[in-house]
C-alpha cells in the first residue's frame, strides 16, 4: 500500500535586487529539486558554476528549473546557479549539501517569487502562514506535556539510555515493524507507583525525517479494543531526545505516568497509549493495567 508523502515545498521571496543577495538550496544526491518561477527561463545564461562531474546538466522547462546532483555534496560546499528568465533578469543562487539540521533540509520544490506583493505570492505567503500556525500549535500541545516535574526528568533520563539512574525495571516489550520504521515499545515500572513506556524508533525511510506529532494516554472502556480513542485522557509527562529522527537513525521516546492514572469511579481499569508521527498516522501503542505493578 503507498504511504503518503511530504515533500519538502518551501518559498522565497525576492524583495530587493535578485543580484543583491543569492538565496541558498540545500540538494541530495540523485534526488532532482525543481525551481519554480512565475515566467519562462532561458537555457542562454542559465548554469552552475564548476558542475561538471558534481552534477547533471541544469535544465530549464519552461517555469522550471531542474538540479541533480550526481555526487555527495556536504554543507559546507558551495556552488553558484545563475538562471536567466525570460525577460532577461539574472536569478543567483548557492548551491550546499544538505543535513537534517532544522533549516538545511533537502529541497524538492522551491517556489520563486520576485515579486512578493503580487497577488499569487501573497496568497502564497496566507498559506504558509496558516500552515506555520498549525505546526505551532500542535508543537504547543507536545510540549504541553513536557514540563519539569520529576516525571519529567525520569522520562529525560530514560531517553538519554541511564535507566540505572532511575527506579523503573523493564516488564514487558513489543516490536513494532513497518515500512518506514521499526519501533520497540518497552513498559517499565518502580513496582510502587510509577510506569514509563519507552519507544525505540529508528527511521527506515531513505529520504523523509521521523517527527513525533502526538502522545496521548486514555483510559480504555471496558469492551473496547485498542487503537480507539474514546475513554478519557489521563496526564503523563513526555520527553524525547531528538526532534527530528533523520532517515537511517535511531531516536527515542519517553512517557512517564503515576500509578494513580488507573483509577476511576468504577475501579482499575486498562490504559491506552498511542504515538502519532508528524503525518498523523499512529506509530505505536500499548495496552496497560495495574497487573504490571505485581512483583
Amino acid at each position: 500500500m503507498a504511504r503518503e508523502r511530504f515533500p519538502s515545498v518551501r518559498s522565497v521571496y525576492v524583495r530587493n535586487d535578485p543580484q543583491e543577495r543569492a538565496e541558498q538550496l540545500f540538494v541530495t544526491r540523485d534526488v532532482t529539486t525543481v525551481l519554480r518561477f512565475q515566467q519562462p527561463c532561458t537555457d542562454a545564461g542559465t548554469k552552475i558554476l564548476g558542475w561538471e562531474g558534481r552534477f547533471e546538466p541544469v535544465v530549464c522547462a519552461g517555469k522550471r528549473v531542474l538540479i541533480e546532483p550526481v555526487q555527495t555534496l556536504e554543507p559546507e560546499d558551495r556552488f553558484l546557479l545563475v538562471v536567466r528568465l525570460a525577460d532577461g533578469t539574472e536569478v543567483p543562487f548557492t548551491i550546499s549539501g544538505s543535513s537534517w539540521k532544522e533549516g538545511e533540509w533537502p529541497d524538492q520544490q522551491v517556489n520563486v517569487f520576485l515579486e512578493p506583493d503580487a497577488p499569487d505570492a501573497l496568497r502564497k505567503q496566507l498559506e504558509e502562514y496558516k500552515e506555520r500556525e498549525r505546526e505551532l500549535w500542535e508543537q504547543l500541545r507536545v510540549e504541553s506535556f513536557t514540563g519539569s516535574s520529576e516525571n519529567h526528568t525520569l522520562a529525560a533520563l530514560l531517553t538519554q539510555g541511564a535507566v540505572r539512574f532511575t527506579p523503573f525495571v523493564a516488564r514487558k516489550a513489543w516490536i513494532f515493524k513497518k515500512e518506514d520504521s521499526n519501533i520497540q515499545a518497552t513498559v517499565l515500572t518502580d513496582g510502587k507507583e510509577k510506569m514509563a513506556v519507552l519507544f525505540r524508533v529508528t527511521n527506515r525511510d531513505p529520504s523523509t525525517p521521523w517527527r513525533l506529532m502526538d502522545a496521548r494516554l486514555f483510559v480504555l472502556p471496558p469492551g473496547f479494543q485498542p487503537p480507539l480513542f474514546v475513554g478519557e485522557g489521563r496526564p503523563f509527562a513526555l520527553r524525547t531526545d531528538k526532534k527530528v529522527i533523520p532517515p537511517g537513525e535511531t531516536g527515542y521516546v519517553a512517557v512517564v505516568a503515576d500509578r494513580s492514572a488507573f483509577d476511576s469511579p468504577q475501579g482499575p481499569t486498562k490504559l491506552f497509549l498511542g504515538i502519532f508521527r508528524h503525518d498523523g498516522m499512529m506509530a505505536a501503542h500499548v495496552t496497560l493495567d495495574r497487573s504490571l505493578f505485581k512483583k
